[in-house]
């Protein structure tokens, strides 16, 4: 471990030190978790700030990780300034509206409200195309060399990420998550997925998620780009089987 993260940090310190701050912040939400009765539609308040902060210290150690393979650091620098504005303002907002007990998403109660959940949803989505941008990086001349099996499941890890986060513009449309009834009620622990009604943060979730998971295949699974490339389609093709589950309303769990 403590080898690992001497690596991250030489890769790219500024995701580095930031991601050491989302943890931090998770574990403080963790604190809050069970010092604090505040809840928002049914469950701890803080749990949904201990999940984004969590979620924003694995996408900048992924991205920090990956970028080094680019010999642009330009443009890595100019991204890694632009994640850092972008999930500060996202995970800021989110734990202060769990502080006033309110909700951070799908909340246009008020016309501030109305702005910021607005600019959350701006400001994702100019992430979201960057990292598309960067994704795009390695289809080009400008990476350094790697096992092909491991280039292609950087390439394919990050085109599955960027369409399941784009996904999450269907929960802003349908401006809830859950499909066939109102946000809230039993959920899977921790995570609060649905179980009675479809949930379309399972597909988002698992979808962004092949940041980590194919490349990782990729390196230690795969030997070929072929192999990788049919590991992916199935990846995806599972994903969109969920999207396509929760969007006729069908729970991922039934209990």
């Amino acid at each position: 471990m403590t080898v690992f993260l001497e690596t991250l940090r030489s890769r790219n310190s500024l995701l580095y030190i930031f991601g050491w701050l989302f943890l931090l912040s998770a574990v403080v939400s963790v604190i809050l978790i069970f010092t604090s009765n505040k809840q928002i539609l049914g469950i701890n308040a803080w749990i949904k700030p201990f999940k984004f902060f969590l979620s924003s210290a694995i996408f900048v150690w992924t991205m920090a990780w990956l970028m080094h393979y680019l010999t642009e650091q330009n443009k890595v620098t100019v991204y890694s300034w632009m994640v850092i504005v972008v999930l500060v303002f996202e995970t800021g907002y989110i734990a202060l509206q769990a502080a006033r007990g309110q909700l951070s998403h799908f909340n246009v109660s008020t016309s501030f409200h109305s702005v910021m959940f607005s600019l959350m949803g701006i400001a994702i989505m100019i992430m979201t195309l960057w990292t598309g941008y960067i994704g795009l990086l390695f289809f080009t001349n400008g990476v350094v060399a790697l096992p092909i099996s491991y280039l292609w499941g950087i390439r394919l890890g990050i085109i599955v990420f960027v369409v399941f986060a784009i996904e999450g513009g269907v929960m802003g449309a349908y401006m809830k998550h859950t499909v066939g009834t109102a946000d809230g009620g039993k959920g899977l622990p921790l995570v609060n997925w649905s179980k009675t009604n479809g949930d379309l943060r399972i597909a988002h979730f698992i979808g962004m998620h092949a940041l980590q998971i194919l490349p990782l295949a990729g390196y230690y699974f795969s030997k070929s780009a072929k192999e990788i490339i049919i590991i992916s389609i199935l990846y995806f093709s599972i994903t969109i089987a969920l999207l396509v589950q929760a969007l006729l309303g069908k729970p991922f769990l039934k209990f």
